[in-house]
């Protein structure tokens, strides 16, 4: 029997995570130091566009005529704003290592707010279903790569990102179908958003990963520098590269190459252990190992 699609249940999950014991610091992945860098260094100015997209969506859903788009709207409004919430608080503990990400984290603040405020309708609507292009497709590339980037990492951290990723798949459609529900014959303005969100995306996170490079001491060997930048590079190419399908004028994020019917193996078992009461907000080792077994 073949699994359900992993778009098909959008479910909101009110976790709240403790960083006050996290037990490896900011540098959180054994598996990948970098790769925890490169993450601390993309959330800085996630939780921002989160709390911008909840908004745009409230203030364009009325306008909605398919009554299950507009229900998959208030599950994704709901699952991104407890992501924003955790977020944030991880932030401040990343602000006390790496003083530079307090002003990148006031400059996602107000870039977000302010496009919120002055931008138009269309842009707000575009940007948030090019940016959710690439939370999707990231979702799906770390969920694939699971023990190579997470197999050895904090406990909390661990199941910070797990759970982010998983529900980052579950709503991977939502905003595409917003902007089609809107915009039903722009396709050349949905592409224009994509290029538009990944730039911005690569810019702040490179800000912010450049510093956190800095301050972990990368820059005192050649081989640490340019380990860190290879991966920083490899992973943008990575998501650059799974982006080229959403330019069709048939794609679908249902029907992505990385997606379609396939259901990633470590997001089948977390739904089953957080579904079975398993604790969402600490994956201890054993747990890992159990999620990733084949």
């Amino acid at each position: 029997m073949s699994l359900p699609h992993p778009m098909d249940n959008i479910v909101v999950r009110q976790l709240r995570f403790d960083f006050d014991q996290t037990e490896t610091g900011c540098v959180w992945s054994q598996s990948s130091p970098e790769f925890s860098m490169f993450l601390n260094a993309l959330g800085i100015h996630v939780p921002y566009f989160e709390r911008f997209l909840v908004k745009v969506m409230r203030q364009y859903r009325s306008e909605l005529t398919d009554p299950s788009l507009a229900i998959d709207v208030q599950a994704i409004i709901g699952q991104e704003a407890h992501h924003a919430f955790n977020f944030v608080r991880w932030n401040q503990v990343l602000c006390a290592r790496y003083p530079e990400l307090r002003r990148l984290e006031q400059d996602a603040e107000s870039f977000f707010q302010t496009a919120f405020d002055a931008r138009s309708k269309r842009f707000k609507v575009g940007f948030t279903a090019g940016y959710e292009t690439f939370t999707f497709l990231g979702g799906m590339i770390i969920l694939d790569r699971y023990e190579e980037l997470m197999g050895d990492a904090d406990p909390d951290l661990r199941a910070l990102w797990v759970w982010h990723q998983v529900e980052e798949v579950e709503h991977g459609a939502v905003a595409f179908d917003f902007y089609r529900a809107l915009y039903p014959d722009d396709q050349w303005y949905r592409r224009l958003m994509i290029v538009h969100a990944f730039l911005h995306i690569s810019w702040q996170t490179f800000k912010a990963y450049r510093h956190m490079m800095n301050r972990e001491g990368y820059y005192h060997s050649v081989r640490k520098a340019v380990t860190g930048w290879r991966f920083f590079f490899g992973f943008a190419w990575d998501l650059a590269r799974s982006a080229l399908p959403v330019f069709s004028r048939q794609y679908h994020p249902r029907t992505h190459p990385i997606c379609n019917e396939q259901q990633n193996p470590v997001a089948v078992a977390w739904r089953d252990y957080v579904l079975a009461g398993g604790q969402a907000e600490h994956l201890d080792s054993q747990t890992s190992q159990h999620l990733s077994a084949p």
